[in-house]
C-alpha cells in the first residue's frame, strides 16, 4: 500500500488548476484521497499513485477531464439562500418586466449550476408568481464544468433528500411528478431551461446578454487575475440594467466595472458603463 507521502499531490493540484483554474491549497490534499475513489475503482486501480502514473505516462484528456470533475464542488439547494430569489420576485424582475416589454424577452444564466436546482428555482419562481409573462421568450442557462451533474440537470431528476433541502411543499406537489422513489421536474419548467457543459475560465458559449447572472459561490478557490477575467466577461455579457448577484462573501475582483447595491437583506451588483 503506498503511503500518502508517495503521492505527487502538487502534479494532481496543478492538473486541477490548469483545467479548471481552481487553486487548491496543499493542506486540502486529503481531499484527491476521498473524491477519486470511485474513479479509483472505475480505471481498475487501488492506489492514487497509480493514477498519478498513469496521467504522467501519457495523456489521456478524458481523464484528467474526470479528476477535475471530482474535484469540483457541487453544493447546491432549491432557493439556496432564498434573499436573492425574494429581491428578485419584490423588486428587481418587476422592474427588468417593465423594462423589457416591448421586446418581451427575459435571459437568465445560473453560472456552475450543478445539478439544476438554481436554475429550476429561477424556473419556479417565475411561472409561480408572473404568469402575465408566460407566453414570453423565457430562456435560463445553466451551465457547469461537470458532464455528470448536467447530465443530471437535464434529467431533472432527485432524490426526496435533495427535494427537502429548500423547497416549499407546495411546489413539490405543483412543479414534479413522483416517478418511482424520485421527483422529477414537469414539462413547463424544463421547457424554460437549457444546460451545457462550460468551462467559465475558457470562451463562454453565449452571444446574447443576460438580465440576470447567478454566479454565487463560483469563485472561491480562483485567483485574483482568473476572477477579474471571469467578472470582465461576465460584465460583457450582462444587459446595461441587468443584475449579477454572487455568493454572500463573495465581492467584484474589480470593482470599477460595478455597482454594489445593498437591498433585501443581500447585495447585487449593476454593471458600470463605459463613457
Amino acid at each position: 500500500m503506498a503511503s500518502a507521502a508517495s503521492v505527487d499531490y502538487a502534479f494532481l493540484r496543478d492538473l486541477v488548476l490548469r483545467l479548471s483554474q481552481n487553486v487548491l491549497d496543499p493542506s486540502r490534499d486529503y481531499l484527491f484521497d476521498t473524491r477519486l475513489s470511485r474513479l479509483l475503482r472505475t480505471q481498475g486501480m487501488t492506489q492514487l499513485v497509480e493514477l498519478v502514473q498513469h496521467l504522467r505516462l501519457r495523456r489521456n484528456p478524458t481523464l484528467e477531464q474526470a479528476v477535475v470533475e471530482a474535484m469540483t464542488i457541487n453544493e447546491t439547494s432549491f432557493f439556496r439562500d432564498c434573499r436573492p430569489f425574494e429581491l428578485l420576485r419584490t423588486e428587481l424582475l418587476p422592474r427588468l418586466i417593465d423594462a423589457r416589454s416591448q421586446n418581451r424577452s427575459l435571459r437568465f444564466w445560473s453560472a456552475a449550476c450543478s445539478t439544476g436546482q438554481e436554475a429550476y428555482s429561477m424556473a419556479m419562481l417565475l411561472h409561480e408568481h408572473f404568469p402575465s409573462i408566460s407566453g414570453w421568450n423565457l430562456r435560463i442557462e445553466g451551465t457547469d464544468l461537470s458532464s455528470e451533474v448536467v447530465d443530471r440537470a437535464r434529467q431533472g431528476r432527485y432524490h426526496r433528500v435533495e427535494m427537502n433541502r429548500g423547497l416549499p411543499a407546495r411546489h413539490m406537489v405543483k412543479y414534479f411528478d413522483h416517478v418511482g422513489e424520485d421527483w422529477v421536474v414537469r414539462p413547463e419548467l424544463r421547457r424554460m431551461c437549457n444546460f451545457k457543459v462550460a468551462n467559465l475560465c475558457e470562451r463562454l458559449p453565449f452571444h446574447e446578454r443576460f438580465d440576470v447572472v447567478l454566479l454565487r459561490n463560483v469563485m472561491l478557490y480562483f485567483s485574483l487575475d482568473t476572477r477579474r477575467a471571469l467578472l470582465a466577461n461576465v460584465h460583457n455579457l450582462l444587459a446595461p440594467d441587468g443584475v449579477l448577484f454572487l455568493g454572500s462573501t463573495e465581492q467584484p475582483a474589480d470593482p470599477s466595472r460595478w455597482t454594489a447595491v445593498l437591498a433585501g437583506g443581500t447585495c447585487h451588483f449593476r454593471p458600470v458603463q463605459k463613457r
